[in-house]
């Protein structure tokens, strides 16, 4: 006879042994809903993950126990990872969004300010790798709201080209230009070589 091991224990989500996201719980919510049998109290957890080098998700979670609620949060973050652009340990430009009734403004910021911000926003841009940037979240106090906020400001977020990158092609462009001329004025020579003889 077949014997089926399975358990609910072993249907429950286990974390990984090698975690490459960090992960901080920024809201537990308890939720009541009135029926006909009576009060129906559930929670909700929002949480965020990042690896710190340019990696972070938010996801949003609730079941009837605290546990299993921040579990739901955190596989809902796995699935909504985005990919910030980091220039000098900073944000890359200041960028200016309006999500729902929040305002979000965020400013890069020199080496040694470290994280201006508030609320919420500070723990998403520690864990997505932003250590010196500035900002404010202003006409709204809502969490949720907030930090969504927050993410759509950073999807925006457009990486930075430095000096030295521009240097370096502009310097190929010169060396091709040259390259193409000093031929071209071989070719030239050569016909009129051979026009002379």
């Amino acid at each position: 006879m077949f014997n089926n091991t399975r358990t609910p224990n072993n249907r429950r989500y286990e974390e990984p042994k090698d975690k490459e996201f960090e992960e901080r719980v920024l809201l537990i919510r308890r939720v009541v809903k009135k029926t006909t049998g009576g009060n129906k109290v559930t929670f909700s957890s929002l949480v965020v993950i990042g690896n710190k080098k340019g990696k972070v998700g938010v996801g949003l979670g609730s079941s009837a126990e605290v546990p299993a609620a921040i579990k739901k949060a955190i596989t809902a973050a796995h699935k909504n990872i985005i990919f910030v652009p980091l220039y000098k340990s900073s944000i890359p430009h200041m960028i200016l969004l309006k999500y729902k009734a929040a305002k979000v403004l965020l400013k890069p910021a020199p080496l040694g300010t470290g994280l201006k911000v508030g609320s919420v926003a500070r723990a998403i841009l520690e864990l997505a790798g932003v250590e010196n940037a500035s900002g404010k979240i202003i006409r709204s106090r809502n969490q949720i709201a907030n930090t969504y906020a927050i993410i759509e400001a950073l999807k925006k977020l457009k990486p930075r080209i430095t000096a030295g990158e521009t240097k370096t092609v502009v310097e190929k462009t010169e060396e091709v230009m040259s390259t193409a001329s000093e031929s071209s004025v071989k070719v030239a020579d050569v016909k009129k070589v051979k026009g002379t003889k």
